[in-house]
């Protein structure tokens, strides 16, 4: 099927939240801890750039920080961008993923890292 797919940026308000008409569904209290599902994105991003590959641990360690913040994590995963298997530690195109809930709310969001890119 000659399907082309044509990626954008996110869009985001302020503090970093994907724009999303579910975001509505959010009360003001959840809507103030919504934030921390990019914060993580961009932590775990910030800790790849630094050297980490210990992606599992990573992981781990960022899925108790989101269910501390009160976000009942779906997944949270590091993946190689173009073919979304698992990242390996070789892996240079990443792309980190989060879906988690916040009361009833399901909020997506994903951070794409080239670390060939920062070279």
């Amino acid at each position: 099927m000659p399907i082309q797919i044509i990626g954008e940026p996110t869009v985001r308000a302020a503090d970093g939240l994907a724009l999303s008409s579910r975001n509505g569904f959010l009360s003001e209290e959840q809507r103030a801890v919504a934030p921390v599902v990019y914060r993580t994105l961009s932590e775990i991003a910030e800790s790849i750039k630094q050297g980490e590959r210990d992606f599992p641990a990573l992981i781990h360690a960022k899925l108790q920080q989101l269910e501390a913040a009160g976000l009942r994590p779906d997944y949270l995963e590091i993946r190689h961008a173009l073919t979304l298997r698992p990242a390996t530690a070789e892996d240079r195109d990443l792309v980190i993923l989060v879906a988690a809930f916040l009361g009833t709310t399901r909020l997506i969001d994903n951070l794409h890292l080239n670390l060939d890119a920062l070279a």
